[in-house]
């Protein structure tokens, strides 16, 4: 049955199959050629199934050719006696899709409230049931196919080690050209005809709306699978934390210097190998001895050598070095001590900074490095990188990092790259200055075009204006073609509106203590409130408790002792990576939301959705598809849906791009309730709330003065 339907396939599709990866073949053929797979009337099941695969792998160009697809292979599949005869109605298309992946207690119960019909019966909910059931199979084989190619992904990655011999393939790499290149992802294209001049030295950002590619056009350059790239070019990319395993800290920034390591392993064995010489004691044969040598004069021979080399490649302050950028990063000599499987996420994706940091590759790339660094490790990773010797690509969604350590700027806007000089700042005066110049110059053109066209209709037919109009004719085909100015969709952070708004206190702390069991109190005595009105950013060293407090405001936790008391009539939404961690990748959006709050009509979920700009196609795109700062949407949507009266956010602009910040900025202006914030983004903070309540020593206590302030008070002291 799978041959007849594989060849069915490739009959339908024709030319378009051989362009897709087997993969996606197989899918298709192994879905349609299940023995309970639905069709539907004409194909609409089979489009329910893989129509949204068949247009974003590019086989069909939009869903009216897609269900014209879906609606052949119906036709001849049932040629082959491959499709079993169905009923002619197909009443429940639509609750199929608006139920689909609900929670199969519910689903029922949820039909029948929203059906404008009979109750269905025992036959058809068991059918609706198995349909579930195998839609669910499907999403979760697409989303297991996803990880098998980010795993391969992963696989092509160059190891992660210090070269010492840069040369040995010919001369250091330098300038990077790469010309007319393609990047495309399950069929849409990212970049297209792309041509991008790195120069050597310089730090380069790399801006652009989330899910246009960034990070894909990273992970291609990281990989060498871009042409121009010089294979003597060592690439790193820092994006997965390292794997937790014993060796310590410093030990796992040591390590990526293999050649030392082994060196230093060597000395050992030969060291050891002497002290037997000098002690007639037995020893095995030294491999390498040359004929007639002794062993002594062997191992005497090769330490001198290892030694010059050791001293070449600036083994003695490895260790230093190593110590030095993890005590930037904010690790304590006792934190350098511990393995490396102690640490949380976060702390690992330090080690993952420092390890790219120590090699010093020709070329870094940094994706969103700030995410899990406090200010002090910030403002420290400015001054380094600052000084870097060698060429860098940063994205981050931090305005004032950027302005800080890059010299040019990277715009991946239209599938296309366009290169800047100067900082951040600079590129958006600059970018605006283009578009107004290019707005001016199309309407003129477009005026003239009018003003041409509009003679020649004129005296088209009057022969004593024949020259004067093929004249016309002639300067019109000659005038220019000027591009429209195309703005991006304007971002959206609509919070809603609380109906109710309860009366003071709202959250008050009074002499309330903290600890968690068996450990020494984090926090004594703490005293403070939170109203409406309230606008507030807690700023701190990572690990001294801001989320804590958090967990406390929020209810998550209770205080060791003294009192944490909330109104019993507010709401409060909490935002952190955890929310958007949690999502199911499987799923898409407005099914999420489904699940998240069942019985709610769909049209009212997705125009909450659309609210943060989860809007269109975008709300039934696969979760895995979206980029980080798509997924914060959602979690966004998530928490704010029930009209919170206090907006509690941890970090929230990790993984937002730049416009999204600032869209976020606006929607938090707007919101008519409480917001506290913990993040170091200063961009964020001043634009957005105007108290700073500074965690240290067991204390929350107010700062007099602006972020700025606080920012420059920080640096004096380190």
């Amino acid at each position: 049955m799978v041959e007849v339907a594989s060849s069915v396939v490739l009959e339908v599709l024709g030319q378009k199959a051989q362009e897709l990866d087997q993969p996606i073949i197989d899918y298709v053929v192994n879905v349609l050629a299940d023995e309970d797979f639905d069709f539907g009337v004409e194909g609409e099941g089979a489009f329910d199934a893989i129509g949204g695969l068949l247009v974003d792998s590019g086989c069909v160009s939009d869903d009216s050719e897609g269900r014209l697809v879906c609606s052949k292979l119906s036709e001849k599949f049932g040629k082959h006696g491959l499709v079993k005869t169905k009923q002619a109605v197909r009443s429940l298309t639509t609750p199929l899709r608006m139920y689909d992946g609900m929670d199969e207690e519910e689903t029922p119960k949820k039909q029948a409230e929203v059906l404008d019909g009979p109750v269905l019966s025992e036959r058809d909910r068991a059918k609706l049931e198995r349909r579930k059931r195998k839609d669910e199979r499907q999403r979760e084989a697409q989303y297991q196919m996803h990880l098998a190619e980010m795993e391969a992904m992963k696989a092509g990655m160059p190891v992660v080690c210090v070269n010492h011999d840069t040369g040995v393939d010919g001369p250091a790499a330098k300038d990077i050209h790469m010309e007319n290149f393609n990047i495309s992802v399950g069929g849409r294209d990212l970049i297209k005809e792309g041509s991008v001049t790195l120069s050597f030295g310089r730090h380069y950002g790399l801006v652009g709306r989330n899910g246009t590619g960034k990070t894909t056009f990273l992970r291609h350059m990281a990989m060498h699978a871009i042409d121009g790239i010089p294979k003597n070019c060592q690439i790193l990319h820092v994006e997965q934390e390292v794997v937790g395993d014993d060796s310590t800290a410093l030990q796992c920034v040591l390590n990526t210097d293999i050649e030392r390591a082994q060196l230093l392993e060597e000395e050992a064995h030969l060291l050891a190998q002497q002290r037997g010489i000098e002690f007639d004691e037995p020893i095995g044969t030294t491999d390498g001895k040359l004929n007639g040598e002794s062993n002594k004069d062997f191992v005497s021979k090769r330490l001198q050598e290892i030694y010059k080399r050791l001293e070449f490649i600036d083994a003695d302050s490895a260790e230093a070095r190593a110590a030095s950028i993890l005590a930037g990063l904010s690790f304590t000599p006792d934190m350098q001590r511990k393995p490396t499987k102690a640490f949380s996420g976060g702390w690992r994706m330090r080690i993952a900074l420092a390890r790219a940091l120590f090699i010093e590759p020709d070329l870094l790339l940094l994706d969103e490095p700030t995410n899990h660094l406090d200010l002090h490790a910030v403002l420290w990773l400015e001054t380094y990188l600052t000084k870097w010797p060698k060429t860098f690509i940063v994205v981050s969604h931090a305005r004032e990092f950027l302005n800080t350590v890059v010299t040019d700027v990277l715009h991946l806007h239209g599938q296309k790259l366009v290169a800047y000089k100067g900082d951040y700042d600079t590129f958006e005066r600059t970018r605006e200055e283009q578009l107004k110049n290019q707005h001016k110059a199309f309407e003129s053109s477009e005026r003239a075009k009018a003003h041409m066209q509009a003679f020649i209709d004129k005296f088209r037919y009057n022969a004593k204006r024949a020259s004067l109009v093929q004249s016309r004719i002639k300067a019109l085909e000659r005038l220019g073609h000027v591009d429209e100015v195309i703005n991006d969709p304007d971002y959206k952070f609509e919070f809603p509106t609380p109906d109710d708004r309860p009366g003071p206190p709202i959250i008050s702390f009074s002499d309330a203590s903290f600890g968690y069991p068996g450990g020494p109190l984090l926090f004594r005595n703490l005293n403070f409130g939170i109203d409406l009105d309230s606008r507030i950013a807690m700023v701190g060293p990572n690990g001294i408790g801001k989320s804590t407090i958090l967990k406390l405001i929020s209810g998550e936790l209770q205080p060791s002792s003294g009192t944490v008391f909330r109104s019993a009539k507010v709401r409060m939404a909490v935002f952190s990576q955890h929310h958007v961690d949690g999502l199911d990748l499987s799923s898409n959006p407005l099914l999420y939301m489904m699940r998240c709050y069942p019985g709610v009509p769909e049209q009212k979920l997705r125009a909450h959705l659309g609210s943060l700009g989860v809007t269109g196609n975008l709300a039934l795109q696969p979760m895995y598809t979206l980029s980080g700062g798509q997924k914060s949407r959602v979690a966004f949507a998530k928490i704010t849906f029930k009209k919170p009266h206090i907006i509690l956010l941890d970090e929230p602009s990790n993984h937002l791009d730049l416009d999204a910040v600032e869209a976020l900025i606006q929607g938090l202006v707007l919101f008519q309730g409480g917001v506290l914030m913990v993040s170091h983004d200063e961009h964020l903070i001043s634009g957005s709330v105007g108290e700073l309540w500074v965690v240290s020593e067991g204390r929350v206590t107010p700062f007099q003065g602006s972020f700025h302030d606080y920012k420059r008070i920080l640096k004096s002291s380190s």
